[in-house]
């Protein structure tokens, strides 16, 4: 300062260094359709929404769309009774049991992005999830992209997937969790390993992770009693309870037949694709243990079982394959329940990108450093700020080397961070404004396969 007048002035010195801050790792964007997508006037089409709870959710976008039954009577002995068994009609959309899955498994804060209502929705092609797909991109936050709504397509189902993948893979701070495209619940892997290998593609795979596979789940199909109608016996075209027109209500002309159709009707339960799980599960792992710890060998929760019973013999093709398309399997096991029982990325045969948790500790890493670093756009490229920026770096990989997410057994054999003319730059690269900074990294790596070796031990005493 330029002193002139006598007097005293007080400044204040900076002495900390710079710090990066960790971004947040588990802010998944759910992308599919909704019983409304405008609130207090203002549209929500195709606008991330950012909401903390189910209630937030239900209380912005809807409930889930109601669901018809076929219900058919038969009298028998001069008293009604259900004919038969309740058929499954399945969800049309499934936008709101996928957040109950997710908020259930140890999910947090995440987007909404509304493709349309249920009455507005064409899911003849992916237009429309490409859209939300497109405008997601512009926001900064998410880290996970999710389609529930993806196995209402008719078309263009693995196009949405691969397009979702370019866009982690260019801008480098998110990944999609994929389901395969399953039309039967209950068929083998096997049945659809081509179709899945062939409609991924082989862009950015390391940015997509799939599990297999689809979950019978303990929720129960949103229904309306007053318009389920039931037909046949003695309460031909009744409908189940209508408390304005108990004439035609079965609950007030026969509760016993009411009941059993109830009792019926809770034991269909709703079937998910597992990716609003598994986002809740990645939530999970990061508040507890890092991002950089593995989201597997982890229970599920508000899940019967899986629709297909996967034993070793099976995985073999789904975790290790030629395609290097690795599919993560989700089992049931005596004693613990069900199971996330894999963590590779599509990149399975990838030595550097093999495994989720270390594609998503990269992304982690890279985000936090940019946003850090930008503080010194236009400072001078000379030592001084070179020095501050490695200094910065350095303390933050310190830091995840002591929440244990870098091997080695001290920081300078866990990381490297490089600045510096002759090092990283050239005089070329300082003239034309470039500061070049390389970082190098050791991630814990998942130890998938312990193996235990027995041998015989001969007493020589």
């Amino acid at each position: 300062m330029d002193y002139k007048t006598p007097g005293v002035y007080v400044e204040e010195i900076s002495l900390l260094p710079p710090s990066v801050a960790q971004v947040e790792t588990a802010i998944p964007a759910f992308i599919g359709y909704t019983q409304r997508n405008t609130y207090n006037g203002q549209s929500l089409l195709n606008k991330p929404t950012r909401i903390k709870s189910l209630k937030d959710f239900e209380t912005i976008f809807g409930a889930a769309q109601n669901t018809t039954f076929t219900i058919n009577i038969v009298t028998q002995d001069g008293s009604d009774t259900l004919n038969g068994d309740i058929a499954d009609p399945g969800p049309s959309f499934r936008m709101n049991y996928a957040l109950e899955m997710y908020f259930s498994n140890g999910g947090g804060p995440c987007y909404i992005v509304s493709t349309g209502t249920y009455d507005t929705a064409d899911t003849s092609n992916n237009t429309q999830m490409v859209n939300g797909l497109n405008a997601v991109r512009k926001e900064d936050e998410p880290t996970i992209l999710v389609f529930p709504d993806a196995a209402a397509l008719s078309a263009g189902y693995y196009s949405l997937y691969t397009a979702a993948l370019t866009q982690c893979g260019e801008l480098m701070d998110r990944v999609v969790l994929i389901d395969p495209d399953i039309s039967d619940d209950t068929a083998a892997f096997s049945t659809i390993e081509t179709a899945f290998r062939n409609g991924v593609g082989t862009n950015y795979l390391s940015y997509g992770a799939a599990y297999f596979p689809n979950l019978r789940t303990s929720m129960n199909y949103r229904l309306d009693e007053s318009t389920q109608a039931v037909s046949g016996g003695l309460v031909d075209t009744f409908v189940l309870r209508d408390d304005d027109n108990v004439a035609s209500s079965v609950f007030h002309q026969n509760n016993e037949l009411y009941h059993e159709i109830k009792n019926a009707l809770a034991k269909i339960s709703v079937i998910l694709s597992p990716s609003s799980a598994i986002a809740g599960v990645y939530a999970l792992v990061d508040r507890t243990r890092g991002v950089w710890k593995a989201p597997a060998n982890v229970s599920l929760n508000k899940v019967k079982e899986p629709m297909v019973k996967i034993d070793d013999e099976d995985q073999k093709d789904m975790n290790v394959t030629s395609s290097g398309k690795s599919v993560n399997a989700i089992r049931t096991f005596t004693g613990k329940g069900t199971l996330v029982w894999g963590s590779r990325t599509l990149a399975g045969n990838d030595n550097e990108w093999r495994y989720i948790s270390v594609r998503r500790f990269f992304n982690m890493v890279e985000e936090s450093t940019k946003k850090a670093s930008a503080q010194f756009v236009f400072e001078p490229n000379d030592a001084n700020t070179w020095a501050k920026v490695k200094s910065m770096i350095s303390n933050f990989l310190t830091l995840q080397w002591r929440a244990g997410a870098l091997m080695g057994s001290k920081p300078e054999e866990s990381f490297f961070v490089k600045v510096g003319l002759g090092e990283t730059m050239t005089a070329d690269d300082v003239l034309n404004g470039r500061m070049i900074v390389e970082i190098g990294m050791a991630v814990v790596r998942p130890a998938e396969f312990i193996i235990l070796r027995f041998s015989h031990f001969m007493n020589e005493g």
